[in-house]
């Protein structure tokens, strides 16, 4: 008799089991999801409240102390997610669940109010925990009886992660910044609805594959109760159990009280002003990070009393285990600068408009970007189609619903950015000198003053003293105007140095809302000068998909890497990882080096910067996961996971809080100091670790 994982294996497509491609597709729009809000978070939440694109000017410290809690969460409520899965509901029914409470997440998203806000992070974090670790192991189930072939899957399947993001951060984030943020927010709902629908409508090809599980359990087999030394081969006795003490559960539960407590207690004690620990703060010490530092002095001790409790060898590989989580830390805390504070990077500090030959080769790039992938991956489509049409037809076509509304969406934003002219507007401004801290007009380099420009608005009252001058600035619309036309625009950003055409719908808006807050609508009469060539201004998000670009076009190459003789050590591939992308920190640092007010980098500064973390990316990130399941006993390593994404968690948590200080770091230093903080930290934890390579190796007995 025909097993389900048999019957699953006779309808391939490029070799592989369909199934296979339908947990490919539902990957790819949850990650489209995922990281099409992710994009959007920040810079919607830190853009001024009176603008092109109106956003709640909150200052980047709270965006950040927001998102890295809901990233934090992200990397924790999995691991209840899988317990769930493997107690009560199966894979398949916990990937669903997940996934409709992500739906619902996202469209809470979509109303831009405080409490939809809140209300849709929240969701996101419960479904992920139900999302995230059981659709890989779905894959894990379908592979049991073909591990040769486990490799490819998993190879397969995280091309739809990065195919998802990639279209994800393009696409939401270019409604986003062109038409308006719950566009962007509403896209990444409505492509997480039609993933679950497809998934849940392709049930017939699994069987009973991911079901709930059943209640007679299979016998396990007790694990490492010998381990042999790899170096010696003698056999090593273990412990067979080591079970966790009254103190150690003790332990478990004060420190993920006061975890979870520091998670939630940052945003609020920023945002709303309630501080939960407020009672322990010593001096000025806040209350909340001493909370953190008990926590975290009690969890090593927990972690390293279990330790001490198991036999050397295994010993030895745990603490190796744990000196590679502490420098993962170090390697997120920068990497995930890509959330917060290179997005404000992006959008305040690089030059994005391009114009002439410059803006027709963008676009022409931007085209083959998006192109080519889509075609690619709508053939993998086609062949899927070709398979499984008569066993689940409605499934294959919510697929190509998904398709045909991507193939638009993508038709759509280039159309616009080809058919977007640019104009040389003028408008009215007030003159007056800049002054310093000290109250004297600033000079610059070539012994010039310095002067402000105010743009004049339809609500501004004019002082007799005012100097009014005429400023010429350049917008760029897919709109027909005329010279001599007069027109309205507004400010784009908080320095007021780029402009947007408002259309009577933006116009509209932007006078209700600063009725709603009773100021200044920020309304700008221009006139039309001349009609220039085609311009494009780049959106901000779109810097954000060159990761995923550079991991699929570099991947093979460090996978060949890994499989040849050349194969470094892991201590040196973590020192590799950390110190190649410390330099894409530099180039940032040494580009914004005295980088005045208003004045905006070339874009190559980011593209680079993203293609050294891509790297140093490629370097680090797959290697740790790998050394859970060779460092850490079998009966353990649920457990070690565990810990693996705490430290995760805990880099994304520390990213988000430093990056949210990149205002106050620039206004006290410059924006160049804050970039060499991520450049000097990474290298130093690179080169300890480099360091500690013939220690590790001795930790390790011979596990390379």
């Amino acid at each position: 008799m025909n097993t389900d994982i048999e019957n699953l294996f006779k309808d391939k497509v490029l070799g592989h089991p369909a199934g296979l491609f339908v947990l490919f597709f539902t990957e790819m729009w949850e990650r489209f999801s995922f990281y099409g809000m992710r994009v959007l978070l920040v810079n919607f939440l830190t853009m001024t409240v009176i603008g092109y694109n109106p956003g709640w000017e909150w200052t980047a410290e709270n965006a950040g102390a927001l998102f890295g809690t809901y990233a934090m969460l992200l990397y924790i409520t999995p691991i209840i997610g899988g317990i769930i899965a493997d107690k009560l509901t199966g894979y398949r029914w916990a990937v669903v669940i997940g996934a409709f409470i992500m739906t619902l997440g996202h469209i809470s998203m979509a109303f831009e109010t405080e409490a939809s806000l809140y209300i849709g992070l929240g969701l996101l974090v419960i479904g992920t925990g139900f999302f995230k670790p059981n659709i890989t192991s779905i894959i894990s189930e379908m592979y049991k009886h073909n591990s040769e072939k486990k490799d490819g899957a998993y190879t397969i399947f995280y091309m739809g992660v990065n195919a998802g993001a990639f279209f994800g951060m393009m696409l939401c984030g270019y409604l986003a910044e062109k038409l308006g943020w719950s566009y962007g927010f509403g896209l990444a709902g409505i492509f997480m609805l039609l993933g679950t629908l497809q998934f849940w409508m392709a049930k017939p090809l699994f069987g009973q594959i991911g079901e709930v599980p059943s209640k007679i359990h299979e016998v396990e087999i007790p694990q490492n109760i010998n381990e042999k030394n790899v170096e010696t081969n003698e056999e090593v006795e273990v412990e067979k159990r080591n079970p966790f003490t009254l103190l150690d559960k003790i332990l478990i539960v004060i420190c993920s009280i006061l975890g979870l407590g520091y998670a939630i207690n940052d945003p609020l004690s920023k945002i709303a002003g309630i501080d939960m620990f407020s009672a322990i703060q010593i001096n000025d010490f806040e209350g909340q990070y001493v909370a953190i530092l008990i926590a975290l002095g009690l969890f090593l001790f927990l972690v390293i009393g279990r330790i001490m409790r198991y036999a050397k060898v295994i010993r030895d590989r745990m603490l190796a285990f744990i000196i590679f989580a502490f420098f993962t830390v170090f390697f997120w805390m920068s990497f995930e600068q890509g959330a917060t504070s290179l997005i404000l990077f992006a959008r305040d500090s690089v030059n994005r408009v391009l114009s002439g030959t410059a803006a027709i080769a963008f676009n022409v790039v931007n085209a083959l970007l998006t192109v080519v992938p889509l075609a690619i991956i709508s053939y993998v489509l086609f062949l899927l189609w070709k398979k499984t049409i008569k066993k689940v037809p409605y499934s294959n076509i919510t697929l190509v619903i998904c398709f045909v509304l991507m193939w638009g969406l993508v038709g759509y934003m280039l159309n616009r950015d080809f058919n977007s002219i640019a104009y040389e507007v003028n408008y009215d401004a007030i003159k007056s000198p800049k002054l310093d801290k000290d109250n004297k007009q600033v000079i610059d380099d070539k012994g010039n003053k310095v002067f402000n420009y105010t743009p004049i608005t339809q609500n501004m009252s004019l002082a007799d003293t005012d100097i009014v001058v005429k400023q010429t600035i350049t917008i760029a619309e897919p709109v027909s105007l005329n010279e001599g036309e007069v027109i309205n625009i507004i400010h784009k950003d908080k320095d007021k140095t780029a402009f947007g055409y408002l259309s009577q719908e933006r116009l509209d808006k932007a006078i209700n809302n600063a009725k709603i807050r009773n100021t200044d609508d920020g309304i700008i009469k221009a006139t039309v000068n001349r009609v220039k060539s085609n311009e494009v201004e780049i959106t901000v998000s779109w810097f954000s998909i060159l990761n995923s670009f550079f991991i699929i076009a570099f991947a093979s190459f460090f996978s060949k890497w890994w499989d040849s003789k050349y194969n470094p050590s892991a201590a040196a591939k973590y020192a590799l990882g950390l110190i190649v992308m410390a330099c894409g920190f530099g180039l940032l640092a040494y580009g914004s080096y005295g980088l005045q007010d208003g004045v905006k980098v070339s874009m190559l500064w980011l593209v680079f910067a993203y293609l050294f973390h891509t790297l140093g990316e490629l370097c680090l990130s797959p290697v740790g996961l790998s050394y859970v399941s060779k460092l850490v006993p079998a009966r353990m390593i649920a457990l070690m996971f565990g810990m693996w994404y705490l430290a995760i968690a805990i880099g994304n948590k520390l990213a988000a809080v430093l990056g949210g200080q990149i205002e106050n770091i620039t206004k006290e230093y410059s924006l160049s100091t804050f970039f060499l903080i991520f450049t000097i930290v990474p290298i130093t934890a690179g080169v300890i670790i480099l360091g500690l390579n013939p220690l590790l190796k001795k930790l390790m007995h011979g596990v390379r």
